[in-house]
């Protein structure tokens, strides 16, 4: 699994179509109203899915390690919520802890990681 990260429009979306050789149709948009489909080539706002897991009572990190295998091929991409201002709403700060739990395991699980700020990428991993 590859892991992208960055803030918003900083182009992790275009990285992962120019390394990876993916198509519109090979990506997976996470929604804050659907939650999340593992088995995609691509699973991309995994800060949506985090939202959602928050408003419906479920761990993000479990869901992830139950499903390990639908996603362990893919590719990964979520924006970085979780530095910053700490949002001043109890369930905005429920929301950022989980996706930033998420991101540490998900950079654990990946074979690379990338974060990505103005265009450019840093290998992390």
């Amino acid at each position: 699994m590859d892991f992208i990260i960055g803030g918003a429009y900083q182009g992790k979306r275009d990285l992962a179509f120019r390394r990876y050789g993916l198509t519109a149709d090979d990506i997976y948009t996470c929604t804050e109203a659907e939650g999340i489909r593992f088995g995609a080539r691509c699973i991309d706002r995994i800060e949506e899915f985090t939202l959602w897991c928050v408003r419906n009572e479920k761990d993000a990190v479990a869901m992830f390690r139950e499903n390990r295998e639908a996603w362990r091929g893919a590719v990964l991409i979520c924006q970085d919520i979780f530095c910053g201002v700490v949002p001043l709403g109890a369930d905005m700060r429920a929301w950022r802890e989980m996706t930033g739990r998420l991101a540490a395991y998900l950079a654990a699980e990946a074979d690379s990681v990338t974060r990505v700020f103005c265009g450019l990428e840093e290998r992390l991993k």
